[in-house]
């Protein structure tokens, strides 16, 4: 079985992308030419260094095996293999999206099934 891969984003970009049928990338996506994915093990360090403190997000979590050979496990933060998608991502690929509120500690909650 494949590892599910997840994408966090503001909710107005996930609205957009639904409207389109395929998410381009967020702005930093588009600068780098590829679209930011973390492993389940790497989200959480995900949203603490990228969006701490930031509201209103959403967690989406993608099927990589549609996504094929587009899709690239590349060396990233400390070595780690990140997953790196060099396409749009089509919305038929997301399997379930979830809010991401932060919680009273400051830090996201992630659905209970990832907590």
């Amino acid at each position: 079985m494949t590892q599910t891969i997840y994408k966090i984003l503001p909710r107005p970009l996930w609205e957009e992308a639904k409207a389109n049928g395929r998410l381009d990338g967020a702005p930093v996506d588009l600068a780098d030419g590829f679209i930011h994915f973390s492993t389940s093990a790497q989200v959480r360090e995900t949203a603490a260094k990228h969006f701490g403190g930031v509201d209103d997000l959403v967690l989406v979590a993608v099927d990589p095996v549609p996504l094929g050979d587009a899709l690239k496990y590349e060396k990233s933060r400390g070595g780690a293999l990140f997953p790196h998608l060099y396409a749009s991502l089509p919305v038929n690929a997301v399997l379930w999206v979830e809010d991401l509120p932060i919680g009273p500690d400051g830090h996201h909650l992630f659905p209970g099934a990832m907590r």
